[in-house]
């Protein structure tokens, strides 16, 4: 049952809101050929509508910030609110009621995971510096891990970060940077110690992304648009004081980051996708192309939407626990890899109901508009950790099956 501590604050979110901006309409309400038709995960807008979304969503972080809802759960000292992860949900539930600008850039990566990696792990005049920046909405934070020849295997990173005197400088290429091109700041894995195994020579710093030697590339998509960016680091100075962590103590700084990115990527029915998983939308696409009356076709869309039930089931169980003050188990982990998995056979099973419609534009309302998200689909077995690696975690951290067979050249991997 809701506390009066719960009730109180929701009610305080309401009022907020109501003074800030207008509600929602109603996104229950679905009728055939109404409203944008995009199906787009990622984004595909021009570089100046893009900017523009950047600073909408910077001046709504803003307002939030102002008044107690920037940083819901974050300490007092460094401009949050010293709350709960359910109160951070509560504001989340009250807060999809009503029409206010998308976050994502600021949150996904550098709120969601971050933030919680500098609160964690920097010196104190860093928090200081970069906290209270990030949850207000001045300055936007990414993830510079992945690299040519480390994405899935990320203790293979290879950009080298050398000892002078009270600085660093750092060398290599990582690539896959989200929001880079936005970013004043960036989380570095790097290799201070090649002798040692590789899981141990790691090191982690936050570079400025403005500093000399930092150059932002971006990579064109499939999809039309660049979210994604290469980021080159050439004889890039760090203060010492910018590590965090211990020197080659980098993975538990990795560590902290990727528990953090699995609670990110696991919530369905959020933005213009979430139409792919709706039972309104994907039948009234059936019945506009005059497929409704195709059994195996019927099928494979019940199929589908009960694995779109049950992975909200989880995600509700997982709730639960955070409201009884218990930590959630393998829940995240698993509603990440369904959320991946529920997505992509949406994208084929629409491919398969509109055939041609799909890779030529008919004009037809919501037919066409599919191909953006069939073309995302590669990207969501990656994201957030690859579909084979969650697999591999949940048998054999959760179902207790055997691992696989080490190697030799694993084992020193894994010391």
């Amino acid at each position: 049952m809701e506390s009066d501590d719960m009730r109180d604050f929701a009610a305080e979110a309401r009022r907020f809101l109501d003074a800030h901006v207008a509600k929602a309409p109603d996104r229950t309400a679905f009728t055939w050929g109404e409203g944008d038709d995009s199906m787009a995960y990622f984004s595909s807008l021009p570089p100046e509508e893009e900017h523009e979304h950047v600073e909408r969503a910077r001046a709504w972080q803003r307002i939030r910030h102002e008044n107690g809802f920037g940083w819901i759960t974050g300490p007092v000292e460094y401009g949050g609110r010293g709350l709960t992860p359910v109160h951070d949900l509560l504001y989340d539930a009250v807060e999809s009621e009503y029409d206010v600008a998308d976050t994502g850039v600021l949150s996904v990566i550098g709120l969601g995971m971050i933030g919680p990696t500098i609160l964690a792990h920097a010196q104190p005049h860093i928090k200081d510096r970069w906290l209270p920046a990030m949850y207000r909405g001045d300055a936007i934070a990414c993830q510079l891990f992945s690299e040519p020849g480390a994405g899935s295997d990320l203790a293979s990173v290879a950009t080298r970060a050398v000892r002078e005197g009270d600085d660093w400088v750092l060398n290599g290429q990582k690539v896959w940077t989200s929001v880079a091109q936005h970013s004043q700041i960036g989380l570095a894995l790097t290799r201070t110690n090649p002798d040692a195994p590789k899981h141990r020579g790691i090191t982690a710093f936050l570079v400025p992304m403005d500093a000399p030697g930092v150059e932002v590339r971006p990579l064109r998509q499939m999809t039309g648009g660049a979210d994604f960016n290469e980021v080159f680091l050439t004889d890039v100075r760090i203060p010492d004081d910018h590590r965090l962590g211990e020197v080659d103590g980098g993975w538990t700084v990795a560590l902290t980051t990727l528990m953090n990115e699995r609670a990110t990527v696991g919530s369905e029915g959020v933005g213009p996708v979430a139409a792919a998983l709706s039972p309104d939308h994907l039948s009234a696409l059936m019945r506009a192309t005059w497929t409704w009356d195709d059994r195996a076709l019927r099928a494979r869309l019940a199929e589908l939407l009960v694995d779109v039930l049950a992975t909200e089931h989880l995600n509700a169980s997982a709730l639960r626990k955070l409201r009884a003050g218990v930590a959630p188990g393998p829940e995240m982990s698993v509603s990440k890899l369904m959320y991946g998995q529920n997505l992509t056979r949406a994208a084929h099973f629409v491919s398969d109901v509109l055939g041609p419609r799909i890779i030529a534009d008919t004009g037809q309302w919501g037919t066409y508009a599919w191909t953006e998200l069939l073309l995302a689909t590669p990207a969501l077995r990656i994201l957030g950790g690859t579909e084979e690696i969650m697999k591999n975690i949940l048998a054999e951290r959760v179902l207790g099956l055997p691992k696989e067979p080490v190697t030799a050249a694993a084992k020193e991997v894994r010391s």
